[in-house]
């Protein structure tokens, strides 16, 4: 696990998007796809550390009543219903278009912006000093600049394949698909601040997770 506390560009930017009220340390929780990203934003959550959660914000935009079903029905016909979006059969329609992958983005990114910037006003009105901002594509959407310190959940490629194919509804060919869709796993972690893996069991990320908080809240004491 390495670290670099207190990265003075990402500090500074971010200090002025934040200006006039922010959370005291805004930790980028991030991976690629089937790496323990969700679970180490759960034993985050354990160590008390309020986590948003960019994939189940969207989730619950694409629900019942969603602010995100109106736009999604208008632009994708037959992708809605009474629950709200019909993920698998909107995944049809942009799984392999690039175009309609695009527009799906311009509907759902801006309110997953909105809910993100709600959620660290809040959490800077409670005064709460550490926050962690769950975002799968925290690089590749440049959101990088909202954090202070940047983690990496990484593990090794077969145990990643392996677990990604466990989920339901996942084939060789969609796992192919979105990995293309995310930076490799050797460049996320070489922009880290610092890599824990999740290879080695629930306790050791655990310990690694307390190491990087008491490091980083030392450091700016």
């Amino acid at each position: 696990m390495s670290s670099r506390p207190g990265n003075r560009r990402r500090g500074s930017q971010r200090q002025v998007r934040h200006a006039g009220g922010r959370p005291g340390l805004v930790i980028g929780v991030t991976g690629s796809v089937a790496m323990g990203k969700s679970t180490a934003a759960i034993l985050l959550k354990f160590l008390g550390v309020p986590v948003f959660n960019a994939d189940a914000t969207v989730h619950g935009l694409m629900g019942p009543k969603g602010k995100a079903v109106n736009a999604v029905a208008a632009r994708f016909p037959g992708a809605t219903g009474a629950l709200g979006v019909d993920r698998k059969a909107l995944g049809a329609k942009v799984f392999a278009d690039t175009k309609a992958l695009t527009d799906l983005e311009a509907i759902i990114h801006p309110l997953v912006r909105a809910e993100r910037e709600r959620f660290l006003r809040q959490m800077a009105l409670r005064r709460q000093p550490v926050v962690a901002l769950d975002i799968p594509l925290l690089f590749e959407g440049n959101n990088e600049n909202l954090c202070d310190l940047v983690i990496v959940i990484s593990a090794p490629a077969f145990l990643q394949r392996q677990r990604a194919l466990a989920r339901p509804a996942m084939t060789p060919g969609r796992l192919a698909g979105i990995l293309a869709r995310q930076w490799p796993d050797a460049r996320k972690r070489a922009c880290a601040d610092a890599v824990v893996p999740s290879g080695i069991g629930k306790r050791e990320t655990l310990r690694r997770l307390t190491q990087l908080l008491t490091l980083h809240r030392l450091h700016r004491r």
